[in-house]
Parts: structure tokens; C-alpha cells; sequence
């Protein structure tokens, strides 16, 4: 589904763009087994989602890997289990070394292993094997923390893939479907510069906050 986010339409903030995420994934009829929320951004959207299809509420953790000289720009990203996705277009396009990205894959690594177990606490980490799970996040830019998210729940055995986000540019929601079994995303749109555009309050979630969406009872 495509269409434009202008003006009053934006989301009004992530609960807005899960609730309306939810009714999208209604839509399409999907029957999963479990929503894998990308923290932080993600979580928000994931408890709307998971409440509205009844499911449970779990994590994904992967860590985007920045350019050298503009870490917000990703090139990459790395799974908690240390599994890497690259982009090497965009790698070529900032002139990344290989001794770069192998420093940043190990430390992002580490990182996303780390923000998995202070997650989780005592709860153990979900079976996947055999499983539809929807992974959810609040929209895609170059989406590499989604397709590395996509190939972890691969690889942990998930039997189908569903990823859902709210916006994305058309470019990489193709990426999406080429890695994922099926994608949903209300609003592609090619006029695209950052996921905060699409928003009124897009502000950063905190980790504390993330968590408690995790834990909190439907």
C-alpha cells in the first residue's frame, strides 16, 4: 500500500502510528505467532501491535553501524549474535575501510548482545523455530537494522517473516521484501529525508520507557 504522509496526516506519535500500523496488518490477514519489537523506537509500536492481534510481545536486537564521519548514516548493521548485514553501496559512497567495519561490527556486536540481556533480565529468549513472527519497528530509512533483524529471526529458525513499519521510501521497502516473506508498510513515499519527518512528536525513547512497554500486561 502506498500513499503520503503531509500536514495533519503525520503520525502523531508512535502510539498513533502503531495503532494505525495494527490496522494495516489486519488488512493484510496476517496470522503470526509472536511480534519481535526492534528497541528502542520500535517498542512503542510493538505493544500496540501485539495487543491489538492478542499476541505476545518480545525483542529483536540489532545495531546499526554508522559511517566514519557520520554515525547517524547507516552502512550497515550488526545482530546480537554478531551476525552483520553491510550496505556496499553506501560504503563504497564514504569510503569505509575494512579494518573500519570490522571494528564497528565487533563493538555494535557487543553492543546489541548487551541491550538484549538488559532487556530481557530473567526472561528467557523466545523459540522462533517454526514460528510466523512479525518484526516491528517505527519506520526504515536504509533499512539495515531491519534486514539484520529479518536475518536473525532467520537464522533462530522463524518459519515466516513479517516485517511491519509505518513509512519507508519505496527503495528500501523493495530491500525488505527481497530479505522478509512479506512486508507491511501503510506509507512509502519517495519523498523521503529521515523516519522523524513522518511524525509530530518523534521524540528519542528512553530505555527505561522501551522497557516498561515490554513488560507492561495487554
Amino acid at each position: 500500500m502506498s500513499g503520503g504522509l503531509g500536514g495533519t496526516d503525520r503520525f502523531q506519535d508512535r502510539i498513533d502510528a502503531g495503532q494505525r500500523l495494527a490496522d494495516a496488518i489486519a488488512e493484510h490477514d496476517v496470522d503470526a505467532d509472536i511480534v519481535l519489537a526492534i528497541p528502542r523506537g520500535g517498542l512503542p509500536l510493538g505493544r500496540e501491535v501485539a495487543d491489538a492481534l492478542e499476541l505476545p510481545l518480545d525483542i529483536i536486537v540489532a545495531s546499526k553501524i554508522g559511517a566514519p564521519d557520520n554515525p547517524e548514516y547507516a552502512i550497515g548493521a550488526v545482530a546480537s549474535d554478531g551476525s552483520a548485514w553491510f550496505n556496499e553501496a553506501a560504503i563504497e559512497r564514504v569510503g569505509a575501510s575494512d579494518d573500519y567495519l570490522e571494528r564497528e561490527r565487533e563493538r555494535e556486536a557487543r553492543n546489541a548482545r548487551e541491550k538484549a540481556e538488559r532487556y530481557r533480565g530473567e526472561r528467557s529468549e523466545p523459540t522462533l523455530a517454526g514460528k510466523t513472527v512479525l518484526v516491528v519497528d517505527d519506520g526504515v530509512a536504509t533499512g539495515s537494522t531491519a534486514i539484520s533483524a529479518v536475518r536473525l529471526a532467520r537464522e533462530k529458525g522463524a518459519e515466516r517473516i513479517v516485517v511491519a513499519v509505518p513509512v519507508g521510501p519505496p527503495s528500501t521497502i523493495d530491500d525488505l521484501r527481497a530479505e522478509a516473506d512479506e512486508v507491511v508498510c501503510p506509507t512509502t513515499t519517495p519523498a523521503f529525508s529521515a523516519v522523524g519527518q513522518f511524525y509530530e512528536n518523534f521524540e528519542q525513547v528512553s530505555d527505561e520507557e522501551a522497557m516498561a512497554y515490554l513488560y507492561e500486561e495487554s
